[in-house]
């Protein structure tokens, strides 16, 4: 089912498709890296990033929270003759640090760098805790590393010994002297000081920890215990999981799953990142090294981990910085353009790799990675594609569409009919593409509000199970509506605390068009259609002839070219009516077939680009 056993090659490296050290990460923009010639000539193929040594390669992996393992492996390769030195890093981040911030004084006033004296009253703070940390060559000035965490680590945890370590710190095991949690065993990420040596790369930091407080709790996400600072370091206390990668398990397997072993693997995966999205977090990191089980039973759960690149992202934004891991990233990312799908693309390629044991996408060099993930589809026709089940690979396939508006999202991917029904007690979280949807919808006029209902009538069996679940989880009221006070009682009893501080109210922001009425399901259905993922069935053309027939029958109206293009949100220019020319009839003024098409896709509107990191 994917070639995995062979003879060693005289490399010292296995000569199979699973030969390590070979993430081929992105670099993330957190931690600078000296220049060297290498890195002088960016590649002809990607100017957007330049190429620069190759990253620390790992010399443990992990098996614990944030630290690396005793295996050297790394995700599985298609199968190749020899092996091939790593390639390096996707951009330079000293480029990527001088785009950003643009240039820096050479330096600050020693009032800007002083750190401020304790409150009167404040307890736990000597002249040791407020000092900075001393400054490392080549860091940028005056930056300031306190994050108010926590200074009595020492009193609180006993460190143990070193369990792994990464290219930014180390882990260690440990334990809690007192307090609600004395006696556990945990698992603590210990970060130098002196590797921050940017603002960005603070802020990295505090990002994390800010991010793991936010979504603790998931039973498939690293429990966070607690976070600690010194003059030297951050520590970050966490759940201990000895049962080792997802992505040792896939190797210890030769890459061989079945349809039924490959099931729950992603079916937790999905749950965890569609809790991630609800609550706003896009991940952009996933892969089988970053997730791990518990213990090493076989059924243990699998944990989501290393929330290092992870980002806040508000439901109308988009992100644009390329972080990430080579193999995984999306193409919406390289393109600088991406929000929640991106991770869904990821998940995507391991569902690929479990059910096949190769990578969708490869190539010897890094830009040739990215061409493949541009431009390249993957292969359904090598074994074992042709053996697996018809549902398996429309599984894959929509998750690794290459325009993410035609993605499944990680709720609408546990509905699929190839994993549900596979847990009958398995909850399916709120989708924020329907948050999305029912956004455009409410500020559609009224002619696009009666094409998109036309075309409700046309939907599947699966879509209808799957806008049915997310109907019921909006509590509608005995008549059969939902409201914005529904919404919001809905999204309060399953949300954290962080969420209910910030992502409700952005929630309701977008749907304040339901502020004085109701919803039935028969416009939420009209609301909520996706039509993008719509054209992407095989009943298409189909469905779109008929909803057409309806439309005329019950919604198609006379319409000028001015009316339409101020519906389209376009001036009245000359060229405007040219293109809009063949969206009405000529013999009575209504919306033509063609217009129909177009108006359902909605006006295409570039949202906020929000940078970071």
């Amino acid at each position: 089912m994917g070639g995995c056993t062979s003879k060693p090659s005289p490399s010292g490296r296995p000569d199979n498709p699973f030969f390590p050290g070979n993430d081929y990460p992105l670099i993330d923009n957190s931690t600078p890296t000296n220049p060297t010639p290498s890195a002088a000539k960016a590649s002809p193929f990607f100017p957007f990033y330049t190429p620069s040594p190759a990253r620390h390669r790992r010399n443990k992996s992990r098996d614990v929270t944030g630290g690396e393992s005793k295996s050297v492996t790394s995700t599985p390769l298609r199968q190749l003759r020899r092996a091939f030195n790593p390639p390096s890093p996707a951009k330079h981040i000293r480029a990527a640090l001088r785009r950003r911030k643009g240039k820096k004084e050479a330096a600050l006033s020693a009032e800007a760098t002083e750190a401020p004296p304790p409150e009167a009253g404040e307890e736990g703070l000597s002249a040791e805790a407020t000092e900075a940390p001393p400054q490392e060559e080549g860091e940028e000035v005056g930056l300031d590393k306190r994050f108010g965490f926590a200074r009595d680590l020492h009193s609180r945890v006993e460190l143990g010994d070193e369990i792994g370590r990464g290219h930014f710190g180390y882990t260690c095991s440990a334990k809690f002297r007192k307090g609600e949690l004395k006696g556990q065993v945990v698992a603590v990420k210990i970060i130098p000081k002196s590797k921050m040596t940017s603002a960005i790369a603070i802020e990295d930091v505090r990002r994390e920890v800010k991010i793991l407080q936010a979504l603790s709790g998931h039973k498939n996400l690293v429990q966070f215990y607690d976070a600690f600072e010194d003059n030297a370091n951050v520590y970050i206390a966490m759940e201990l999981c000895e049962g080792g990668e997802l992505l040792d398990r896939i190797l210890a397997r030769g890459g061989k799953y079945s349809e039924d072993d490959a099931k729950p693997v992603i079916i937790q995966i999905l749950n965890v990142v569609a809790f991630c999205h609800l609550h706003g977090v896009v991940h952009r990191d996933l892969k089988p090294e970053n997730f791990l089980y518990t213990s090493k039973e076989e059924n243990s759960q699998l944990k989501a981990i290393d929330f290092g690149l992870s980002d806040f992202v508000k439901p109308d934004e988009r992100l644009n910085d390329i972080v990430g891991s080579a193999y995984y990233v999306a193409p919406e990312v390289l393109h600088r353009s991406y929000t929640t799908e991106a991770d869904v693309w990821s998940i995507g390629v391991i569902a690929y790799i479990l059910l096949c044991g190769s990578r969708p996408f490869w190539a010897r060099t890094e830009s040739g990675i990215f061409r493949a993930v541009l431009k390249a589809d993957p292969s359904f026709d090598e074994a074992p594609w042709p053996f697996l089940s018809s549902e398996a690979k429309d599984f894959v396939k929509r998750l690794l569409f290459k325009d993410p508006r035609r993605r499944m999202s990680a709720s609408q991917a546990l509905m699929h009919p190839w994993i549900r029904g596979y847990d009958r007690d398995m909850n399916v979280p709120f989708d924020i593409l329907i948050f999305r949807q029912m956004k455009a919808y409410l500020r559609s006029s009224s002619l696009r509000k009666a094409a998109l209902r036309a075309l409700s009538k046309t939907l599947i069996t699966d879509e209808i199970i799957y806008l049915k679940t997310q109907f019921s989880f909006l509590s509608p009221n005995k008549d059969g509506f939902i409201t914005l006070g529904s919404i919001r009682s809905a999204l309060s009893s399953n949300a954290t605390d962080e969420m209910k501080e910030t992502r409700i109210p952005e929630f309701l922001a977008l749907l304040n068009g339901l502020q004085h009425r109701g919803m039935d399901f028969e416009e939420f259905c009209a609301a909520a259609i996706n039509v993008h993922q719509h054209e992407s069935l095989d009943c298409w053309e189909e469905s779109i002839r008929h909803a057409y027939e309806l439309f005329e029958r019950n919604g198609n109206r006379a319409i000028v070219i001015e009316e339409l293009a101020s519906e389209l949100g376009v001036g009245p220019a000359i060229t405007v009516h040219s293109v809009l020319h063949d969206w009405i009839r000529h013999t009575d003024g209504k919306l033509s077939f063609f217009g129909f098409a177009k108006l359902l896709h909605g006006v295409s509107v570039r949202p906020s680009v929000k940078t970071t990191r």
